[in-house]
């Protein structure tokens, strides 16, 4: 049985890992401040044997290094997202992002965990022109976040040059999924969409709706994180994956699958228009990723494109929302 911390396990991308790893029979330790997590994402663990609740923060060391202790693995979930936020706070999304990443990772290194694998971003792509985003072609970042996420980067390399610990990158692309939060300023723009939509109001897309992206249905995030605990590549360590599927949808086809899914439950759903309004500071037009990578190294092979993906996360909002 080995030990994993899930560092921000009552998230949204963080409570979907602490499932699978009890449901596969490993120890789990979540970590979690409850800023951006819920308590109601852990409630049915908080009384599994095998699960630990700390509540505490990665910008207390005290608190990372009780989390750590006797680890096998550290899942580094933990983070402020949104590009947004982190133009309208960026010394809050720092001090989370880059000081906290710096904590649990020193931690890790001196609890001498078997391997660190953490969250990145397709935000460090940045201004790179070229589609489909290949690993080692990144461009300057376009936001406050895309800095702190290629930062965590930089700082995983060092470690495994300096310390010799082995360190695996996901650069997760539009996650989505269960469990991902319609409420609040910076929801994600599937579940703002979803909600809007079983509320029969009008979603906004900012800009003309032509701005795609690679989005990637938790099922999928979910395998990656397994093929870096498991993989015995000694060539798969160290490096930095993207995290997709590997195919681009633009926000009015994205508009137009969910309404064909709600519609389904809600004919209504299907007469409402979409609003269009100014670009957001910060976004990336297009985002795309090459994920010949993993498949080659993690041999990752992912099962749900974004219309089955998009199909079951309808199902557990109109469900629970």
């Amino acid at each position: 049985m080995n030990t994993i911390v899930v560092t921000g396990g009552a998230g949204f991308i963080g409570s979907n890992l602490v499932e699978e790893l009890l449901f596969l029979g490993n120890r789990v330790i979540c970590l979690d401040n409850f800023s951006t997590g819920k308590r109601e994402n852990i409630l049915p663990y908080l009384d599994n044997s095998h699960f630990t609740l700390i509540e505490g923060d990665i910008r207390n060391m005290d608190d990372c290094r009780k989390a750590v202790d006797g680890a096998d693995y550290v899942l580094h979930e933990a983070a402020l997202g949104s590009v947004p936020r982190s133009i309208k706070d960026p010394i809050t999304t720092n001090e989370v992002n880059v000081s906290g990443f710096l904590n649990i990772l020193v931690a890790s290194r001196d609890a001498k965990v078997k391997r660190f694998i953490y969250a990145a971003s397709s935000s460090t792509y940045g201004d790179s022109p070229s589609l489909p985003k290949v690993e080692e072609v990144i461009g300057k970042p376009l936001s406050p976040y895309a800095i702190t996420k290629y930062v965590n980067e930089l700082y995983a390399d060092i470690f495994a040059k300096t310390y010799g610990m082995e360190c695996i990158g996901l650069r997760y692309f539009n996650v989505f999924g269960r469990r991902q939060d319609p409420n609040g300023a910076y929801a994600a723009v599937i579940p703002l969409f979803v909600k809007k939509l079983m509320n029969h109001e009008s979603p906004v897309i900012n800009g003309d709706g032509e701005y795609s992206r690679d989005f990637t249905y938790i099922d999928n995030v979910i395998r990656m994180n397994l093929r870096a605990i498991e993989t015995t590549n000694p060539q798969a360590v160290n490096q930095v994956y993207n995290t997709a599927y590997g195919e681009r949808t633009t926000l009015n086809q994205l508009v137009a699958y969910l309404k064909e899914y709600l519609g389904e439950l809600d004919p209504d759903i299907l007469k409402i228009k979409t609003i269009y309004g100014a670009n957001r500071a910060g976004d990336i037009p297009h985002s795309l990723a090459n994920i010949d990578k993993a498949k080659q190294l993690l041999a990752y092979n992912p099962k749900y494109n974004v219309r089955d993906g998009l199909k079951q996360a309808v199902q557990w909002y109109w469900k629970n929302l």
